[in-house]
Formats: structure tokens, C-alpha cells, sequence
């Protein structure tokens, strides 16, 4: 082995520009889920312990980010051969990943703890699928996105069937792992006819390559590599018509973990979509504009008028992400990013408070929430019936929320961008997703509650975790206030 000593010393390693900031946060939660598996292991402490850890790890991520939002104001880097990019898109990213797990932790938190010894493999695949997700936004190579997609979606899959003793969830996690792989290979085949097309894998790598036309089939080899990119991120993404897993997901997989699930797989899979196709794909801009408007367009209307059709609280909420991903798209094609990162900022927050509601309401490790639970859920819980109505509002896009301010910029920017048929398309699901927000309203107050009791006894109450009050306390004051006053976060995006 002494022979290769001379050869290592000889490596230089700014050759391959290597800089630990660019992926510290991804660095600390790696860590940190390692960290809470061997204490656990070893010692068996009390929840409590991995609670400190948790926090630690967060905070920790959180200031390693903002150094390198501090970091990226002087422009641009790459790192790690052309790897990873150090930007403030990503760091965006970043942020967003990191708020969805903080909140998505503290929902689930009565789910960790009822699980026993399982619980700290929950929040140990919880941290890593964090750190899976943000290597996607922060990628500048496809195989580096692909990388941190599969370590992201595999902590999913595992997640939907971490309780191991409810058929549902079993069956929930076997489909989003059928359905998830094969949305994966999708991608795969994509990336090799990009390579095929381009003879690169890294994205600014791709671009570079796509205005020259000395192969004959490079233009139709490019547009398929393109078409079977964007497939495979639209299921990651839930856009219609690569959404059918959704409904049975979300409604199959632990109640305390939906949230978490729902929400992280969006920013990631937004946060590439976007980067690959403006960074390597700009100039066949004309060529995917107009099919992922017609896709926005599907998952609107089908996202709407399936979500009015459903008796399962959850099912609704997994169509009316087909809706909002249609939405979101709708602001990519504009060309606005900063509307777009808004609108899903705000997005996933309200989500994941209206499934703390579902978690309190089937309990941490349920699988079912019909909407039959929530009549008088006004009298028997105010403040969750308070929580959920603002998330309702925010989500159909009333004013006054946040909502409401993020679907008037993806609005804004489609029209801008020459698409005002999608934005009168959107406006009019818009209106008429209206009704299955005001009917889970309308159930939670002036309905009776369904009584398992003998006529005239008590009414029983939701039992509120005080981290499940705390994540709501948290989404109403971010949904308020940036619906009121979003110029402060509209200024960080910009």
C-alpha cells in the first residue's frame, strides 16, 4: 500500500473544488439520524433524549444553511467536480426542506412515541430523506439528483409501512414502492438519453451541448430524454396523470407522518424539475412549455372535480394536491420562480397543518379519516376546528392568506407568459374548489357529531398533543401574516 501514498499526496484536491458549506445541512442530518440510531441502540433512552437530538440536528442544519445563504450572495459555485451547486435557489430549497421536517416532526412526534423502539428509526429516515431531497435541489449533475431522489423516496417507502401491523399500511407502502421504482426507472431512461443526445450528465454540461446538431437524431433524442425527465418528477410531484398513488398513499400510511410525506417529495421534486428545465432544457423551451401547461391544465380540473367526489378526509387532501401541483406548474410555465417558490413555501406549510388535524383526528398511527369525524368538531375542538378552517381558506386561495397571494403570482405569471387559457382554466377550478373546502367547513360547524355514546352523554374531545398545537400555532401565523404582509418573504425569494 506504501506505493500509493505518493500518488494520494499528489492529488489536489481544489481540482475537484471541494467545499464541506455547500453540503453541511445534508452533512448534519446525515449525522444526526446516524446518531439517534447508535443512542438508541446502545443506551435505549427515553423519547425525550432523541427529542434534544432532533432539535440539535435542526438548529444545527438551519445555521450551516444560512452561512451558506450568506456564502452564495457573492454568486454562484460549483463543488465536488461539477456535483453540487451553491446557489440561492438552493439554498431556498434548503430552507423550505427544513422548516417541512421541523413541522413535520412535531406533528408526528405522538406517532414517534407510540411506536416505541421504532420511533427512532421514524425520525432517523425522517433526516434522511431531508438530506436525500436537498441534494436534488442543490444538484448540478442528474446523477446527483437521482442520487438524492432514491435516498429521499426510499425513506418514504419505508415510512408508509413503518407501523407494521395495519394491512392498509402495508399496502400503502408495497404501491408507493411498485409505482415509486418504476417512476424512478422512467427517470433513469431519461438521464441516458440525455447522455445519448448530449454526450454530458451535468446540467449547465447538457446546455452547453444542445445548440449543436451534428447528429441527425440528437433533437429527437433530447425531446424523449426530456419527456421522460419531466414523467418522472411529475409522480414525485403528484401532477395528473401520474398520480394515482396518491389517494391510497396518504390514505393508507400512518396519519402522524402523512403530513411530512406529502409535503417533502413536492419541494424536492419542484425544486429539480424547475432546475433542470431552465438550466439544461432553456432552449427547448417552446417544446416543453406547452405539454406542462397541458399537464397543469389536467391536474387542475381533474384534481378538483375528483377531490369533490371523495368521503375520506385524506383522499381529498391528496386531490387537492393534483389541483395545487397543476397551480405550481402553472407558475413554472410563466417563468416567474420567485411566484413559484412563494406559492410552494406557503403551500406546504398549509398542508401540513391541515394533516396535523387528520393526525389528532385518526389518531398518530391511523389509517382511515372518513369526514363523518368531523362533524361538530366546532364544538368539541374549537381551536383545531379553528386551525383547519384557516389551512381550508388558505388552500382555496381566499384573501387574506398566504394562499391568495401565492395563487395570484403563478396566476400573474402564466399570463404574462402567454398562457391566459390555463389561467381562466385555473380560475374557474379555482372557484369550484370551493365547495369541498366549505363542505368540510360547513360538517365541523353546523353538523352534529356522530355520537358512539347512548343519547345525551358527553361528547367526546380530539386529545391535542402540545407539539401538535405548536405546528398549528406556527402554520396560522406564517398563513396569516404573509397573506397580510409578504413582501418580507417575497424579498428573500426574489
Amino acid at each position: 500500500m506504501s506505493e500509493f501514498f505518493p500518488i494520494i499526496a499528489q492529488i489536489d484536491s481544489t481540482a475537484f473544488n471541494i467545499s464541506y458549506l455547500a453540503i453541511a445541512p445534508e452533512l448534519i442530518l446525515a449525522a444526526g439520524a446516524a446518531l439517534i440510531l447508535m443512542i438508541d441502540v446502545f443506551y435505549k433512552p427515553r423519547s425525550a433524549v432523541h427529542a434534544g437530538l432532533v432539535f440539535s440536528t435542526l438548529i444545527l442544519a438551519t445555521a450551516s444553511a444560512i452561512l451558506q445563504y450568506d456564502r452564495v450572495q457573492d454568486g454562484a459555485t460549483t463543488h465536488f467536480s461539477g456535483m453540487i451547486v451553491a446557489d440561492e435557489f438552493a439554498v431556498f430549497g434548503m430552507f423550505i426542506l427544513l422548516a417541512v421536517t421541523a413541522l413535520g416532526l412535531l406533528v408526528a412526534w405522538p406517532m414517534v412515541e407510540e411506536l416505541g423502539r421504532r420511533g427512532s428509526e421514524t425520525v432517523a429516515l425522517v433526516l434522511l430523506s431531508a438530506a436525500g431531497f436537498m441534494f436534488m435541489v442543490s444538484g448540478a449533475h442528474l446523477m446527483m439528483i437521482f442520487l438524492g431522489l432514491e435516498i429521499g423516496s426510499i425513506s418514504l417507502y419505508i415510512l408508509a409501512g413503518i407501523t407494521r401491523d395495519s394491512i392498509r399500511s402495508d399496502e400503502a407502502a408495497l404501491k408507493y414502492f411498485l409505482l415509486g421504482s418504476f417512476a424512478s426507472a422512467i427517470f433513469v431512461y431519461g438521464v441516458a438519453l440525455a447522455y445519448a443526445g448530449t454526450g454530458a450528465l451535468s446540467l449547465s454540461g447538457i446546455a452547453e451541448q444542445l445548440p449543436a446538431t451534428a447528429v441527425v437524431l440528437r433533437p429527437g433524442v433530447v425531446l424523449a430524454a426530456i419527456a421522460l425527465i419531466i414523467t418522472g418528477l411529475l409522480f414525485k410531484v403528484t401532477a395528473a396523470p401520474f398520480h394515482a398513488w396518491a389517494p391510497d398513499v396518504y390514505q393508507g400510511s400512518p396519519a402522524g407522518i402523512v403530513g411530512y410525506m406529502a409535503t417533502a417529495a413536492k419541494v424536492a421534486g419542484f425544486g429539480a424539475l424547475v432546475r433542470i428545465l431552465y438550466v439544461s432544457f432553456g432552449s427547448f423551451s417552446d417544446d416543453w412549455g406547452p405539454a406542462l401547461a397541458a399537464v397543469a391544465a389536467v391536474s387542475i380540473v381533474l384534481g378538483t372535480v375528483m377531490a369533490i367526489m371523495q368521503t375520506d378526509m385524506r383522499r381529498l387532501l391528496a386531490y387537492s394536491g393534483v389541483a395545487h401541483a397543476g397551480f405550481i406548474i402553472t407558475g413554472i410555465v410563466g417563468g416567474n420562480l420567485q411566484a413559484v417558490w412563494f406559492y410552494l413555501a406557503v403551500y406546504v406549510i398549509q398542508l401540513i397543518a391541515a394533516f396535523a388535524v387528520v393526525s389528532v383526528m385518526a389518531g398518530p398511527t391511523g389509517s382511515v379519516s372518513p369526514l363523518e369525524d368531523y362533524k361538530g368538531l366546532g364544538r368539541r375542538s374549537p381551536y383545531l376546528a379553528g386551525a383547519l378552517t384557516v389551512m381550508l381558506l388558505a388552500l382555496s386561495g381566499m384573501p387574506a392568506t398566504s394562499g391568495f397571494i401565492g395563487k395570484l403570482g403563478v396566476f400573474t405569471s402564466a399570463w404574462s407568459g402567454g398562457y391566459e387559457w390555463l389561467v381562466i382554466t385555473a380560475l374557474v377550478a379555482s372557484v369550484a374548489g370551493f365547495f369541498f373546502y366549505i363542505r368540510i367547513m360547513v360538517l365541523m360547524y353546523m353538523e352534529e357529531p356522530v355520537l358512539a355514546e347512548a343519547p345525551g352523554a358527553e361528547v367526546a374531545k380530539p386529545v391535542v398533543s402540545p407539539n401538535v398545537e405548536v405546528a398549528l400555532a406556527i402554520a396560522i401565523a406564517i398563513t396569516l401574516f404573509f397573506g397580510i404582509y409578504p413582501t418580507p418573504l417575497l424579498n428573500f425569494l426574489g
